[in-house]
Formats: C-alpha cells, structure tokens, sequence
C-alpha cells in the first residue's frame, strides 16, 4: 500500500486518540474585571497543557459552577446584583446555551450541588445565610425551592451558608457563620433536620467546604478563619472528631484563609488551599482510621487559591488564583501524594474549575 494511502487511512484513527488526551474544562470567574462570564480550556490529560479558550458563555459573576450527573447541564451561582441559580445547556462546540434561572431565596449564592438522580440541586446563600433546595425538570431547568432552610436565629451573629453536598437521603450544609455542619435527612421527598451540627465546632474556625469518602464514613471539613482541618467519622449513634490539623506551615506567621478541600481519586491523600500562604495543603491520609498527616505546603505559583481540582485521571491538580488571574497546574506524585509545578496559564479572575 502506498505511503499516502496508509497515512490517509490512518489518520481518523490517529485523531480520535489525541482527541481522546483532551477533555473540557469550564472555568467559573468575577465579571468585575477582564473576565465577561464561564470559560472553556482544552485540558490535556497527557502533559497538563490547557489550550483554546473561549468564553463559553457571558454572565455576571459565575463565583461557582457544577455539572448534572449526565453533565449535558451546567449550573452556576454567583454573587451578583440578582441572588439566582442558573442552568445552562452544554452544546457540542463547548459553548453554553441559557435554559432558565431561577431565585435562590438569599443574598450572595456561592455554591451549588446536584443530587445523583439528577432531581435536586441545593443552593448555599452567603449573605442571608439560607439554604434553597430546588427542583429540576427533565431538559435541566430549574423550579422555584420547595424547601428553604434559614440559619439565621435572633440574638445570635448571622449565618452563612457557604457550601453544601447531598449524599444519598442525607444533605449536609457547612455554616461558616454558626460554625456548623448541619446535617438533613431526605423523607417523603422533604428535607428535615437531623442535627444542628454532626460535631461541635470550637472557637470560630468558620467550616466552609468539606469533602466526603466515597463509602460515607469519614468527613474532613476545611476552616476558613480557623486555617485547619477537622476530621469526622461516621459512628453508629452519629459522628465523632477523629482528628484537628493545622494547615499551615510552621514557619508562616501571617494572616490566611482557607478555602477549598478535595480527597485523591485513591483517597490515600487530602489536599486543601490556603490564600493568603498561597498555598496547598497536602496530607497523607490513613485509609483505615481516616486521620491525616501534613507532608507539604506547595507555592500555587500565584495569588488568592480560591478554588482548585483534581483532573478526571488524578494525574494533576489544577489551582484557580483569582487575584493573579492564572491556573496553575501540578503534578500529582501517585507514590507519595506531594505536588510539583507543571506550568500555568493565564485565565481572568478564575475561582471555579470544572472538569
């Protein structure tokens, strides 16, 4: 066979493989300033390189986006001049087509979470220190909440609701003002409180994301003011703190907030950011009794480590820096957990990743 006609009958072959190395990544900003809404990257899963950006989709201030279990839907929040959760349909170039939006039932919406059923998305209002939970109809629209939980309680420092996850029947919600992680129970299709708080929470850590096992035994919650962790495990009567850690390194003595938390796709590891160290946490988990170990504070090679992710194939870890306006790529060490420096690149006030 000749040269030309072996390459030409090889070449659909050659370009699903690369196409296969490349998977999206949306990308959730501020509107305040270069940025105009939700981006696009090629991410490839090979070397780490994002490539071809593109705005996916112009809207004010999406602080916070996630999929629907079929990811044909993308979801977003932010804090802007209208408190919503917004749905939007995923086409085929990578572009985003709006659906509908509708009020979440509270100032500041920072984080949305879709149940695996695909039936209910939960909607964490910062400023009014509410949570939303909302039905969703069969294209992915969203319907007026059902259900909305207001944390605030008279004569005590106000509430606020900063993320929340659902896990079978139950829903928990990390309160950063009441310092709480309240836990719902699903019955009959509604949501009642199960416990004002699965620990107690000392001091003012201010718990703002929290991470979840697969299997559901074991908690860890990240703390904003508090700049730690606090481990949970699941008991029979409840839940108990099985461990405290800081986040920080020793030597660093200056003001921090912690921001995001995520567990390895093996869970042998836990990763959490801190922005004013600017860095990430790592630790080394014990699978067995769910404690954890600090083992390195990596430079995020920028500022303000709002939010960062894990890539589908838990090869790297991606940092969103929203006041240097740049995504930061690490390698992930699968032996030891630690983080090196891959490159980065530039992105307008990122503070949400998607894969």
């Amino acid at each position: 066979m000749h040269f030309k006609h072996l390459v030409l009958l090889l070449l659909p072959f050659i370009l699903l493989n690369c196409k296969a190395d490349t998977i999206p990544l949306y990308v959730g900003t501020y509107t305040s300033g270069d940025s105009e809404g939700i981006y696009k990257f090629d991410f490839n899963t090979e070397t780490g390189k994002l490539s071809n950006r593109q705005l996916a989709v112009a809207v004010e201030n999406p602080s916070f986006i996630t999929y629907s279990p079929n990811k044909k839907i993308i979801y977003a929040v932010g804090e802007g001049q209208s408190s919503a959760i917004t749905a939007f349909k995923r086409n085929d170039d990578g572009s985003l087509t709006f659906i509908n939006s509708e009020n979440s039932q509270g100032k500041g919406p920072c984080h949305v979470n879709v149940n695996e059923s695909g039936n209910k998305a939960v909607v964490s209002n910062y400023v009014g220190g509410t949570v939303s939970i909302h039905s969703l109809n069969e294209n992915g629209g969203i319907e007026k909440a059902p259900q909305v939980f207001n944390h605030n309680e008279a004569g005590q420092k106000p509430a606020h609701a900063h993320s929340a996850q659902f896990r079978n029947d139950d829903l928990f919600v990390s309160d950063l003002g009441r310092n709480r992680l309240y836990h719902y129970k699903l019955s009959n299709n509604t949501y009642t409180l199960k416990s004002e708080s699965i620990v107690k929470m000392e001091g003012n850590p201010g718990p703002r994301h929290f991470s979840i096992t697969k299997d559901g035994n074991f908690i860890y919650i990240i703390n904003e003011y508090g700049g730690s962790i606090t481990s949970v495990k699941k008991t029979d009567g409840g839940f108990e703190q099985i461990d405290h850690d800081s986040t920080l390194d020793e030597n660093y003595k200056g003001p921090n907030k912690c921001a995001d938390i995520h567990l390895s796709k093996d869970e042998r590891f836990l990763y959490g950011s801190n922005r004013g160290e600017n860095s990430i946490a790592v630790f080394k988990r014990n699978v067995n009794t769910g404690t954890i170990t600090k083992i390195q504070n990596c430079s995020v090679h920028g500022d303000w480590p709002r939010n960062f992710t894990i890539d589908p194939t838990g090869k790297f870890l991606l940092v969103a820096n929203k006041k240097s306006s740049n995504i930061a790529v690490f390698n992930i060490d699968p032996t030891t957990g630690k983080l090196s420096f891959n490159q980065d690149f530039k992105a307008p006030e990122p503070v949400c990743l998607l894969f």
